[in-house]
């Protein structure tokens, strides 16, 4: 099957030589495009592109795009998908002066999903996450990282990791499991987590990977969570079974995370309000994306992470929609790439590299999506018309995607 998308007002982020796995530093300005172009995609794939006057082919499907832009899909390498419950009663909390330590102190936060997970079924949670999915594709969304963590029980966990695994199998989008069993301490545990911990790695780890569950494995290595200690425990039992780590750092004070994640070869490291010279440095010559969850500062009031600072130290930046019920309700990559230029005052190049190539790269998925090249997958979105690709960030307000396509297939 070969579809045709013809008259594309600007084709954006297209990759003519080697396609880059991340772009770094000062290459995160870069932004290539072609105007009045083609994009050819045969049997799933990106088989073609180029200026409309080089095209003399034919094609079993025409989609006229006039007046219209095509961009990759976004990559969104941190979420929380599946859960059972929203949490509105604790926004109601925060805004009356609770922070979100304190709410985590007396059982809300992640231990308030958890209990809600418990008594949900499998199917249940499944129909609820397949809604939010569906969702993030309307508004251009390809690819997608989510994690376990409101489970926080052996048989808790696994099942929302057999959501997660569901969800690939019957989904057209891109889709990694990550294992976040150390997402909170549990009350039982309180004061004694270390047991915790060993609940982890000694029944948790295990069979998370007999059963092929999870791609990565997370620690939620923070200020009133997880010690340096508890998280190097758990990587190296991660590593043990073939879990590449990532690592939650530095939302609530810097934690030592950021350190631990490079330490242990970690494929991103995530959150990072709270970043100094020593964690920049530490990232410097490592293959560990820094990424970044605008949404969550914004929720929560938090200090924003140094995009600026990181980008000009030679460093790549994503960022991503930590889309979960209590810290970042949304799944909005659009939303994101916005609140990059706005509040991070990164530049519309940078932060469309932020939220497509880098995100994918955060989820090891660079070298099939991500940006439009040849031999990658076809996973790209048709715009509204609007007037140039800086329009995208520039509007917040409303859904520029007109039409979504992946793996070739409009969906």
């Amino acid at each position: 099957m070969r579809t045709l998308i013809t008259n594309i007002k600007e084709l954006v982020q297209v990759e003519t030589g080697r396609p880059k796995m991340r772009a770094m530093g000062k290459e995160m300005a870069h932004l290539e495009t072609v105007k009045d172009a083609y994009l050819l995609v045969e049997d799933g794939k990106i088989k073609a592109f180029g200026p409309m006057s080089e095209w003399n082919g034919s094609a079993d499907r025409v989609v006229d795009a006039t007046g219209r832009m095509v961009f990759p899909s976004f990559c969104d390498s941190h979420t929380h998908l599946v859960y059972a419950n929203s949490r509105e009663h604790e926004f109601v909390d925060k805004i009356r002066g609770l922070s979100y330590e304190e709410i985590a102190k007396r059982g809300g936060g992640i231990l308030n999903s958890a209990k809600a997970t418990a008594a949900a079924t499998e199917d249940e949670l499944y129909d609820m996450a397949q809604q939010r999915l569906e969702e993030a594709m309307r508004l251009g969304t390809g690819a997608i990282e989510i994690k376990s963590g409101y489970g926080l029980t052996t048989e808790s966990e696994l099942k929302l990791l057999r959501v997660i695994r569901r969800l690939k199998e019957n989904s057209s989008m891109t889709i990694k499991s990550n294992f976040l069993g150390a997402h909170g301490i549990p009350m039982e545990y309180r004061g004694h987590q270390e047991d915790y911990v060993d609940l982890v790695i000694k029944e948790m780890i295990p069979r998370v990977a007999n059963e092929g569950l999870a791609d990565f494995i997370d620690v939620f290595c923070d200020q009133g969570f997880f010690t340096v200690e508890d998280t190097t425990r758990i990587l190296e039992a991660g590593i043990k079974h073939g879990l590449r780590p990532k690592i939650h750092a530095n939302e609530m004070a810097v934690s030592g995370g950021v350190q631990v994640g490079v330490k242990y070869g970690a494929i991103s490291v995530d959150h990072l309000e709270q970043m100094g010279d020593a964690e920049i440095e530490c990232l410097k010559g490592s293959d560990t994306m820094p990424t970044i969850l605008p949404g969550c500062a914004f929720f929560l009031n938090l200090p924003l992470s140094p995009a600026r600072r990181m980008i000009e130290a030679g460093l790549p930046v994503a960022m991503a929609s930590d889309y979960n019920p209590g810290t970042s309700p949304s799944c909005n990559m659009q939303l994101v790439l916005s609140m990059a230029c706005i509040r991070y005052r990164l530049t519309p190049e940078e932060a469309l590299n932020a939220v497509t190539l880098n995100t994918a790269y955060a989820m090891g998925v660079s070298h099939e999506v991500g940006t439009i090249a040849v031999g990658k997958k076809a996973n790209f979105y048709i715009t509204k018309p609007i007037p140039s690709y800086e329009y995208m960030p520039y509007s917040y307000g409303e859904n520029k995607v007109e039409r979504t396509f992946l793996n070739g297939v409009e969906v």
